[in-house]
């Protein structure tokens, strides 16, 4: 079972091994119905399953499949299953992602991922977005993390916490990733060990991680710098399900100094929108180049919080480095011209701002 995700922000630092898996094409767009390809080559590796994972924006890694050029069958994780999908191979390291009659709900972006032995590392591809809403992923084991924030300045410690549920025999496995970036795997620690197994480019005594049980992990960061914002997940494999998972995600935010309030800008539904049913509110929000992009925004309606109908970007960083972020309210065009008061409330870290909106002070036109 995934939680929900809180996403993290900073700037990527590319992971590198003796192989790089590299996928093509970088987008596939395909009408509902039709059927999506993509490719992986996983480099030098021949001996190695490639597996695939799935990740709509803001939500979990999931787990779809792997399979191996010696395998007679695709081996599939929780949720997902022939025919929909599938795999093919052209030779030892080329492998194919097939995704027949294609939904909305497959729009993703989908890794190719291996192992490579000869560093010890599990290597992603760059990512393969397909244009085309997120089917949650379950299994008997649920990673939790927490908390969903850690907000510290640049020289401090941060520390986040991993439960893995009903699982004792694995390691915990800790990755790292900024928006739009691919996954890069941090470190890996399991009870009994006497050190920590790294991925390229993290060490001690920058990063590490302790454990309270069998089941409780913690991440250690040391001497933050704004470099280190990211969703940092947590996982692990459920040999009972023969599947890989994830926690919800903690996001990571390093400032050099308090954060400055967003600034938020709401505008009323049009004229032409009011002439229907439903209509459109939108909170556009700027935060400074400091929140690296990291802003979480809550709709309310007459003061109760509303989820249905909200859908919010990811931040867009503007010319002059800071970031902009559009949040968008379906409602009722019945509500609105009853006078209901709806607000948008936007949190940087500890800072935040809200404003609200209602018919009567906005003048529109009907």
């Amino acid at each position: 079972m995934l939680g929900t995700l809180c996403s993290l922000i900073t700037a990527l630092t590319c992971v590198t091994g003796v192989t790089v898996v590299t996928q093509k094409p970088s987008v596939v767009t395909v009408r509902r119905g039709e059927t999506a390809t993509m490719d992986c080559n996983l480099g030098t590796v021949t001996g190695y399953s490639a597996r695939w994972y799935k990740q709509v924006p803001g939500g979990v890694p999931q787990y779809v499949l792997k399979f191996h050029h010696g395998s007679s069958s695709v081996e599939y994780g929780s949720g997902f299953s022939s025919p929909k999908f599938t795999s093919t191979h052209q030779s030892k390291t080329d492998y194919r992602l097939i995704i027949n009659n294609v939904e909305e709900t497959d729009s993703a972006v989908y890794y190719c991922n291996t192992w490579d032995n000869s560093v010890n590392e599990h290597m992603l591809g760059t990512l393969c977005s397909l244009i085309t809403a997120l089917t949650c992923v379950t299994g008997v084991t649920v990673v939790t993390q927490k908390p969903s924030v850690v907000t510290v300045r640049r020289g401090e410690t941060a520390t986040m916490d991993c439960n893995l549920g009903t699982i004792t025999a694995s390691a915990a496995r800790w990755y790292k990733q900024v928006p739009g970036g691919v996954p890069q795997h941090v470190l890996r620690f399991r009870n009994g060990w006497s050190s920590v197994e790294y991925g390229s480019g993290f060490s001690s005594p920058k990063f590490t991680s302790t454990h309270q049980s069998k089941t409780d992990y913690r991440l250690i960061i040391n001497n933050v710098e704004e470099t280190d914002s990211a969703v940092y997940y947590c996982h692990t494999w459920d040999g009972s399900v023969n599947n890989v998972v994830f926690g919800q995600g903690t996001k990571l935010i390093v400032t050099g100094s308090t954060l400055p309030a967003p600034v938020l800008t709401i505008y009323p539904p049009s004229s032409n929108e009011l002439k229907s049913n439903k209509a459109t509110l939108v909170c556009l929000v700027s935060v400074s180049q400091m929140s690296m992009g990291f802003a979480d925004v809550i709709w309310m309606a007459s003061g109760i919080p509303v989820t249905s109908g909200v859908s919010t970007s990811t931040a867009v960083q503007q010319p002059d480095k800071s970031f902009q972020i559009s949040s968008y309210l379906a409602i009722e065009t019945s509500d609105w011209k009853q006078d209901k008061v709806y607000t948008c409330k936007v949190s940087v870290g500890s800072s935040a701002s809200e404003k609200i909106i209602k018919k009567s002070d906005c003048g529109t036109e009907e």
